[in-house]
């Protein structure tokens, strides 16, 4: 027989020993499709015409339905693999690489900095993904990683449904997956949130203190420094994390007597590239405030990058300050000023409550809290000896 005949025989038959889970034959009968139809759909989409691709996904939302990673294993209940999904903003190199010419000679040239040049350092989820390693060894399983970057609405959810036929539980980070296709993954795997709660949904969910942390720092901006006018650069708009440091930010402008809603709010995305536009346009047309506050590190460094580039002086022209405590910060020039959140633990406290809900699928929703701390560096506070 086959090997996936095989492994669909397999499903269906664990599909009928749990009451109510839908099989590949169930979504393939109600989209009027082959069960091979809907192997290829949810593997090789692009050998799929867009409107059976789009039958094929109906019936998989519809009857909630998600592949087996038990199937795929035709062994036992799970599979000993854990899922991390990435988000796109800043999170991998470009991987469509020239063609390298195996005969070229040794070649000698300058290499100038350039701005916004990354230099071997750790972005924030590079520090999550290494958490999550460590402890899922050290839990015995190992780590399944996909990332979001560039995808359509349908091959998000394409992907994100392979990946959890293939885990026994998944963590996501905030915004790189659709909240809807998450709640139906949920009602077969372990789901874990790497961010703060949405309203109604009942995942575990693994955070920092965002609030405290960034009012924390504005308050330091505001008392020891007299900015009464930040401008705050906020990220993707559907952030729960962004929505509690903005929260932050205004509660200590409020009990300094500001009036948070009288200050502009830029969008940068949680993007350095976005942000080192924004900057440019605030620069081009004469708008800098005394001081940005950057909801996260990259989008500080974009801020950075803008202002080196037109020969503006950090902290003596404008103090700039961040969010996160990722490596190119520390190695900036100057220095960032953030609030470093503890990136390792987070990605280790996601596959430890991933294992808990595995082992316990009944027990309440849990929300866990990190603690954060302010470094005050030379972006803020100038020449620190």
């Amino acid at each position: 027989m086959p090997q996936c005949d095989l492994v669909h025989q397999f499903e269906e038959e664990l599909g009928r020993k749990v009451a109510g889970k839908p099989t590949v034959y169930d979504v393939a009968a109600h989209a009027g499709v082959s069960i091979a139809t809907v192997s290829r759909v949810l593997t090789r989409p692009d050998d799929v015409r867009a409107s059976t691709q789009e039958r094929v996904l109906a019936a998989v939302r519809e009857l909630r339905y998600v592949p087996s990673g038990s199937a795929r294993g035709l062994a036992s209940r799970r599979t000993g693999v854990l899922g991390l999904f990435l988000p796109g903003v800043d999170a991998v190199e470009d991987l469509s690489d020239p063609a390298i010419d195996a005969d070229r000679p040794v070649e000698v040239r300058l290499d100038p900095v350039r701005p916004g040049q990354r230099l071997g350092a750790d972005l924030y989820f590079e520090a999550v993904l290494r958490g999550c390693e460590l402890e899922a060894w050290r839990q015995g399983f190992s780590l399944m990683i996909s990332v979001g970057r560039g995808r359509s609405p349908e091959s998000l959810e394409i992907a994100l449904s392979d990946l959890a036929g293939k885990v026994d539980g998944l963590a996501v980070i905030a915004q790189s997956a659709p909240h809807d296709v998450l709640k139906r993954i949920g009602d077969s795997i372990p789901v874990v949130y790497l961010a703060g709660q949405r309203r109604g949904d009942d995942f575990d969910h693994i955070t920092v203190r965002n609030r405290e942390g960034m009012r924390a720092l504005t308050e330091h901006l505001i008392d020891a420094h007299g900015i009464r006018d930040p401008m705050y650069l906020t990220g993707p708009f559907d952030s729960p994390d962004d929505a509690e440091r903005y929260g932050g930010f205004a509660e200590a402008l409020e009990g300094r007597g500001i009036n948070p809603t009288a200050l502009p709010v830029l969008h940068g995305e949680f993007s350095r590239e976005r942000a080192r536009a924004v900057a440019a346009d605030l620069i081009d047309g004469g708008r800098l405030p005394r001081a940005l506050v950057c909801a996260n590190d990259q989008m500080a460094l974009g801020v950075l990058d803008a202002l080196g580039a037109a020969g503006l002086r950090v902290p003596e022209d404008v103090i700039v300050t961040g969010f996160d405590g990722i490596d190119d910060g520390a190695r900036s020039t100057p220095r960032l000023t953030t609030v470093r959140q503890p990136m390792l633990e987070l990605g280790r406290a996601a596959v430890r409550a991933m294992v808990a809900r595995l082992n316990d699928p009944d027990r309440e929703p849990v929300n866990t809290e990190l603690p954060v701390t302010v470094l005050l560096r030379e972006s803020c506070e100038g020449p620190l000896r």
